[in-house]
């Protein structure tokens, strides 16, 4: 579907002096599904690269039409052909894409990224796993053999204020209560009543403070990060991805990447499974039809703030994967004069602040509306 821009449509309509030899009208080619790049929402184009083409059409007054292409890759070639003038998306100006096509001054930078998703229960599995790890068992074996050390030499301590219980129940519960007490902290009093009893007591209490200031620690830190890697499915590099179904867009650096893991890597292979957008990946992700999805960072990220699939928890097991500018292609065919204008209106907005924030409402979560 083409759209004309609403300034040569006006000019046309008001018969403005000068409209007829207005500046030619360009063939702007976008893709659709790639949120928040470029997608249609309810008929419109949206996106961060539509808003700032927009806003470049608008400062420099350059009148267009769009066209609608289902792949970049299709896209890209038809710039390179002359059948779109200005490609406009989040295009990675990869190598060999500089050697083939034509493009803008970059708008921004940015690289790839994989999503996976686990279950709540593989999670709490891999809470509990994290959990039962020698370093903090021995952290916890540590401090109860040190309470019982002070329990010990509590009651040699104060035996003869507390002399032993006939029955071996009765002196089998005196050493538990001593031993309760000296490890929560609560009726310490009830127990000790010489001043070398009270200075067991305080040396309980430091090493209450300094075990549980280990314990937080390492439950913070230690546990946090294996748990973070068990969910991410233990992937730690692109590599990681041989063997697993992994959902990308056709035509993208994306896809380049995976094929590249295919030609260089031996044993397994990546599963490539073609997806029509980064929504539907999500979807098949959720669903478990795919181990992992690849694409850009941004685009993920944006995933990443929609409603969550019901039951599923979706994570970036990766970040920042070979990271690229991001600009426009140009056909060869388009004039010279008319490229500079656009790039000086992508220097200005970039100057301006206006790409960034367009890149910051991209990942800012909207508020649900109250109904």
């Amino acid at each position: 579907m083409k759209r004309l821009s609403w300034a040569l449509a006006l000019g046309l309509a008001l018969g403005l002096p000068g409209a007829a030899a207005a500046a030619p009208v360009l063939r702007v080619g976008m893709v659709e599904g790639s949120p928040p790049c470029s997608y249609r929402e309810a008929g419109v184009w949206r996106g961060l690269a539509v808003d700032l083409w927009n806003r470049v059409a608008t400062l420099k007054q350059l009148p267009y039409v769009v066209s609608e292409w289902p792949s970049v890759r299709q896209m890209l070639e038809a710039s390179r052909e002359g059948k779109v003038d200005v490609a406009v998306g989040c295009i990675n100006v990869s190598p060999d894409r500089l050697q083939r096509y034509r493009f803008s001054l970059p708008f921004q930078e940015d690289g790839l990224a994989v999503m996976v998703v686990k279950s709540r229960l593989d999670l709490g599995r891999s809470f509990l796993g994290a959990l039962l790890t020698p370093t903090l068992l021995q952290l916890l074996g540590g401090y109860l053999l040190a309470i019982a050390l002070l329990t010990g030499l509590t009651l040699r301590l104060e035996a003869r204020n507390h002399p032993p219980a006939g029955s071996r129940q009765h002196s089998l519960r005196h050493i538990s209560k001593v031993f309760q007490v000296l490890a929560t902290g609560p009726g310490s009093n009830t127990i000790v009543a010489t001043i070398r009893g009270n200075g067991i007591v305080i040396l309980a209490y430091l090493v209450r403070i300094v075990s549980a200031s280990l314990l937080v620690g390492y439950l913070t830190v230690n546990v946090a990060g294996e748990i973070q890697g068990k969910a991410t499915g233990a992937i730690r590099s692109p590599a990681d991805l041989r063997g697993l179904r992994v959902g990308v867009r056709a035509g993208t650096v994306s896809e380049a990447l995976l094929k590249e893991l295919n030609a260089t890597g031996s044993g397994a292979k990546v599963t490539i499974v073609p997806v029509a957008s980064i929504g539907a990946g999500g979807e098949q992700l959720a669903a478990r039809r795919i181990d992992a999805l690849v694409g850009d960072n941004l685009q993920l990220s944006h995933l990443l703030l929609q409603e969550e699939a019901k039951g599923f928890l979706p994570s970036l097991a990766l970040e920042g994967i070979r990271p690229e500018s991001q600009a426009f292609a140009f056909s060869p065919q388009l004039p010279e004069a008319t490229t500079d204008r656009i790039d000086q209106a992508i220097s200005a907005l970039k100057r301006s602040g206006v790409v960034s924030e367009l890149r910051q409402q991209a990942t800012t979560p909207v508020p649900p509306q109250i109904r």
